[in-house]
């Protein structure tokens, strides 16, 4: 949070308060300005939390034209009605439309909001951020997202994309869309869709860790599935065809990420100790009872039809068809009319054969 030219002076500065009070450093999200202020210094060592997809939005037009199936998203949307436009953030402030809806995508998280990593309360206080919002019909607001500025590098992080209970399929990639062209006409040159947690896009090489940190984060991988899909949200801001993924690390002081350093993090996370993340997990109702929104969603399959409908219609689902005279019969035990015709067709062209067969055997 300062210009490169201080970070130095800075991260120093930081350093020398934490050990004032007793307390040790560590950057948590920290990118390449940081990882080349520590990474040839043995008091400072650091794991790797994942990777953030990058590109110029100055290029964005030629990564749509490569991708056919972004465009048919786009397509999918507009074809439901949706449209995207900026709104001043005076009017989208506190907007009652856009707290609709995050209240909707709010209800479909499996966990309370981490604040610590991201915040969805952003409608109070908008004044330097750029906000898109998605309509369908020019009526009803179904999605919106909220861009963060990043100073340092002339560019735009999107901070969120809220979708609505209904939100057509297709609608979030057009909000991507239009606010890539949108930053990319006032002169930005950065753009990032944030951290995708425990990515390896970025082709970093993990040096060497101590066994209990590898089991850790072993074992995160595999408990963090309860709350969220990693992989759906990694192949999510993958499909966009990034030009760049940049390594995101935490960076601790010590010759070894040290156990305390890690605590910290989950404690960061779960609001206090970090035994009630553990034991929070998500219930069986938010299993059962959460619509299944959003590309990060880990809920029961739904039904082969209901995959069909949704895939076709967005949110707004097709009513499935009255069963036919023929498969209501069949589910009743009985047999419809038009099959019992049939049967009776077979079965007496079977009993005009065995009689056949009798006259023959007769005149032998």
């Amino acid at each position: 949070m300062c210009d490169s030219s201080r970070l130095e002076v800075v991260a120093a500065e930081f350093a020398a308060y934490a050990h004032a009070h007793g307390n040790r450093v560590c950057y948590f999200g920290a990118g390449d300005r940081l990882d080349d202020r520590y990474v040839d210094d043995a008091a400072w060592s650091r794991v790797l939390l994942g990777a953030q997809p990058v590109w110029d939005p100055r290029n964005w037009s030629g990564v749509v034209a490569k991708r056919g199936s972004l465009r048919a998203q786009f397509n999918r949307a507009r074809n439901k009605g949706v449209t995207v436009t900026e709104w001043p953030p005076a009017k989208a402030e506190n907007h009652d439309a856009l707290r609709r809806v995050l209240s909707q995508w709010l209800k479909t998280r499996r966990l309370p909001p981490l604040h610590f990593l991201v915040e969805p309360e952003t409608l109070s206080d908008l004044r330097d951020r750029r906000v898109f919002v998605a309509e369908r019909e020019g009526r009803e607001v179904v999605a919106f997202t909220v861009l963060s500025p990043v100073p340092e590098r002339n560019g735009w992080l999107v901070e969120q994309i809220v979708r609505g209970f209904n939100a057509p399929n297709g609608t979030a990639e057009l909000l991507i869309d239009t606010a890539m062209r949108s930053i990319a006409v006032s002169g930005s040159t950065y753009a990032t869709l944030g951290l995708s947690p425990l990515s390896q896009r970025a082709g970093f090489t993990q040096p060497r860790q101590p066994a209990w940190l590898r089991v850790a984060l072993r074992w995160v991988r595999l408990y963090g599935a309860r709350f969220y899909n990693f992989g759906g949200l990694d192949a999510f801001k993958a499909k966009f065809n990034p030009e760049d993924w940049e390594p995101i690390y935490a960076i601790a002081e010590g010759a070894s990420f040290p156990p305390g350093a890690l605590y910290a993090i989950a404690g960061a996370f779960s609001g206090g100790t970090p035994i009630r993340l553990v034991l929070r997990g998500p219930t069986l109702e938010s299993f059962c009872s959460a619509p299944n929104r959003g590309p990060f969603q880990c809920l029961p399959a739904p039904s082969s039809r209901e995959t069909d409908c949704r895939n076709r219609e967005g949110s707004h689902r097709r009513p499935a068809r009255p069963p036919s005279p023929a498969s209501k019969h069949h589910r009743r035990g009985r047999e419809s009319p038009g099959r019992l015709k049939s049967l009776e067709v077979h079965r007496a062209a079977a009993r005009a054969r065995r009689a056949r067969r009798r006259r023959r055997v007769e005149a032998s």
